[in-house]
């Protein structure tokens, strides 16, 4: 799951010689706020539509404004997830992914991320998804791991991270098997606190299901 691996290759970038009012009509074109700057075939730095908004006079090209570039990329061996955090802090909608020589060999978009992501989290496969929250004390990846293989299923993918506002530890847990009612059953009865959960058939669709059917049965 490398950046290199997931480029979009027809977003154009903009030179140092290109004007401000240039710049914005190729972000408008392309639906953009960024766009990454290239001296020869390096990457200098990266423009937002707001820098470019903010100079008076749009016909100034971008090179008497460096200040306004910034140095934000990935390298193209960097792992995917690094530029998704690199876009999350600092709101990019493109991620330039350069060599370690700076030559720009692509960029990446929020969209190129969603697909890549989806592709690391095997979202694509059957199955189903629970959330659990905890003392972190508690987490016990084995015991975890052994109440699903009851079910005849195994976690194929789980992710941990501290609540900041309870200082809970929630646990998420990808599933191979997409009937979850059991397995949540099962966490239940072990007092695992199940936050939600997903999959073909939810279990509280099948306590509220009974609950209607009794109350059938007792008005007949």
């Amino acid at each position: 799951m490398l950046c290199r691996q997931f480029l979009s290759q027809t977003l154009p970038f903009l030179r140092p010689t290109d004007t401000v009012f240039q710049g914005l009509n190729v972000m408008a074109d392309h639906q953009v706020l960024h766009l990454p700057i290239v001296e020869g075939v390096d990457f200098v730095g990266i423009i937002s539509e707001s820098a470019l908004q903010s100079v008076e006079d749009d016909q100034t090209s971008l090179q008497d404004w460096p200040a306004l570039w910034q140095s934000l990329s990935v390298k193209a061996d960097d792992h995917l997830l690094m530029a998704v955090q690199l876009a999350a802090a600092q709101q990019l909608t493109v991620i330039p992914v350069i060599t370690i020589e700076r030559e720009l060999i692509g960029t990446l978009l929020p969209s190129d991320l969603i697909r890549a992501l989806a592709s690391f989290l095997r979202l694509e496969e059957p199955g189903g998804l629970l959330v659990l929250e905890m003392e972190p004390k508690q987490y016990a990846f084995s015991e975890m791991s052994r109440l699903v293989e009851t079910h005849d299923a195994q976690i194929t993918q789980l992710n941990t991270r501290i609540l900041p506002d309870t200082g809970l530890l929630a646990v998420t847990i990808r599933i191979n098997k997409p009937e979850v009612s059991d397995i949540v059953a099962t966490f239940q009865r072990y007092e695992y606190k199940v936050v939600c959960f997903f999959g073909e058939e939810l279990y509280t669709n099948q306590l509220r299901s009974n609950y209607d059917n009794l109350m059938i049965y007792l008005n007949v």
